[in-house]
């Protein structure tokens, strides 16, 4: 995988534009003097940093995560604004007619013509874990049910596991991978192979406990080992 260092925006170590703020509030007001301050701190590293991310961007990769507040694609990968795009939602998932999932991977493909897309589930997510009882949520049961149709496929071997929270950690990789082979069903990612483009589709798993990434083994850059049924026919 190319180094998303190498992109063209990042010339500005993640370590200073990061700052810490543990000793105040985190209030509305708040928000924007540190906003100043990142501003600050960032042009005394390059000067004309905000000037050429304004020139456009060309990102290598497609974050595809889950909103949790506390799995931030940029932070944990070491990259900085300007190399990833992102699209997060509860549970990190791919699902065929959420819109705002494929307008995101149809131009990240299509325009941005990124590399790689990566599904990165996280240990503790708490989609999955609600998936995972019985009670009701609300509106939001409606969204579980695709992690529940997970759970239903791999359940046998779920179900062999008698500790709770390791199955948990089961179910999110097998979440993450069910979601990788999601992608690699939609015709923006298989119109992109057909086309000769560069492109691999991944699956991560985050553990929230050491802040280590774990690749789940799951990466696909062709249909080959893609079922008949959900081959696209050519155009």
């Amino acid at each position: 995988m190319k180094n998303p260092k190498e992109s063209q925006h990042s010339s500005v170590s993640t370590k200073t534009i990061s700052i810490s703020h543990n000793t105040e509030e985190i209030s509305y007001d708040n928000l924007l003097k540190w906003n100043k301050e990142w501003v600050e701190e960032t042009l005394k590293e390059d000067a004309n940093f905000f000037k050429k991310l304004a020139k456009g961007q060309s990102p290598p990769i497609l974050w595809i995560g889950c909103a949790d507040s506390r799995v931030p694609a940029n932070q944990i990968t070491g990259t900085n604004p300007g190399d990833i795009f992102v699209h997060r939602n509860i549970a990190n998932m791919v699902i065929h007619t959420d819109m705002n999932m494929l307008s995101v991977l149809d131009y990240a493909v299509a325009v941005l013509q990124v590399k790689h897309v990566i599904v990165c589930g996280h240990y503790g997510c708490g989609g999955v874990l609600a998936a995972m009882s019985n009670k009701q949520y609300g509106l939001i049961d409606n969204w579980l049910r695709h992690i529940k149709d997970v759970y239903r496929t791999y359940a046998f071997e779920l179900d062999m596991l008698d500790d709770e929270v390791e199955r948990g950690k089961r179910l999110v990789e097998l979440n993450a991978i069910e979601n990788v082979y999601n992608l690699c069903k939609t015709s923006t990612i298989q119109n992109a192979w057909k086309q000769g483009q560069e492109l691999s589709v991944h699956g991560w798993a985050y553990s929230l406990d050491s802040g280590i990434i774990k690749d789940l083994g799951v990466s696909f850059n062709s249909d080959e080992k893609l079922g008949s049924m959900f081959k696209f026919e050519t155009k």
